[in-house]
């Protein structure tokens, strides 16, 4: 992402919102200075990361999206443990989280579906049985459902048919959510703040190979524009995974430092 976090702290407190995730890819470099902001913003900070998992620490297996949200101060300890395992034991390209890891270490953590990339739904598009999909969503704390346009490069790629298909994924991952019972919850995968930044973010991307024209549209969408890009829902239903969970998910998490207060220096 090419967001800085004082402005999206910034703007997201100016309209409102109670909390707001912080979760950059594989780090959490962010955590001192989106807590100032936060603070000074009057914002719930909910500390989290994009982890890379894998079911085999070799190099073939394959790589999954996961969001990891701390909920507590014993979770804030584990994702910092997963950080370090990450990077110093099963680094291969990405700092990958091997799930038995995620399982040791899972205590006080939200176990997120993440986005396209993430095993759900992957399975998904895989046409995976629908018992197996149930099996997977319920590793997971919340499903997550992303808008139309974040995905649209499927339709693009010839992997999804059309735009209704995309509807009708994002329709199947909250049946599947609710047989698995499990919150469906609405994000907006924010790379950067406003639409016109998307230029960066290209610039960026060019930087590690990707030439696509047209980037995808992950900037901070407000509520309004959350409701209605998941409209097609219907109302009630809308409201429930753009506003209901999301809340809920956000009240289950404590108020923390990134770090106790003090000076904590090693033991030698």
């Amino acid at each position: 992402g090419v967001a800085d976090v004082e402005a999206v702290i910034a703007q997201v407190a100016e309209w409102g919102h109670p909390a707001v995730a912080i979760t950059d890819h594989g780090v959490v470099h962010a955590f001192p200075e989106a807590y100032q902001a936060a603070r000074r913003a009057g914002v719930k900070l909910i500390y989290g990361m994009e982890g890379y998992l894998v079911d085999d620490p070799s190099p073939s297996s394959p790589v999954y999206h996961v969001i990891l949200l701390a909920k507590n101060p014993e979770g804030l300890r584990n994702l910092y443990r997963l950080v370090s395992l990450s990077h110093l034991h099963y680094f291969y390209r990405n700092p990958r989280i091997p799930r038995q890891e995620l399982e040791r270490h899972r205590e006080g953590l939200l176990v997120g579906s993440a986005c396209e990339a993430g095993e759900v739904f992957q399975a998904l598009l895989r046409d995976e049985p629908w018992d197996e999909l149930v099996r997977r969503a319920r590793f997971y704390d919340y499903i997550e459902l992303q808008p139309l346009a974040n995905n649209a490069f499927l339709v693009e790629q010839g992997v999804v048919r059309d735009t209704e298909g995309l509807r009708e994924l994002n329709r199947k991952l909250i049946r599947l959510a609710r047989e698995a019972g499990r919150p469906a919850v609405a994000t907006g995968d924010v790379h950067f703040l406003h639409p016109e930044d998307e230029i960066f973010r290209r610039i960026l991307m060019a930087g590690h190979g990707f030439t696509e024209e047209r980037q995808t549209p992950l900037y901070l969408r407000t509520t309004a524009e959350m409701l209605q890009e998941f409209a097609y829902l219907g109302q009630e239903l809308a409201r429930e995974v753009v506003v209901d969970n999301p809340r809920r998910l956000a009240d289950a998490v404590e108020a923390m430092r990134p770090v106790p207060e003090g000076l904590h220096a090693p033991q030698l």
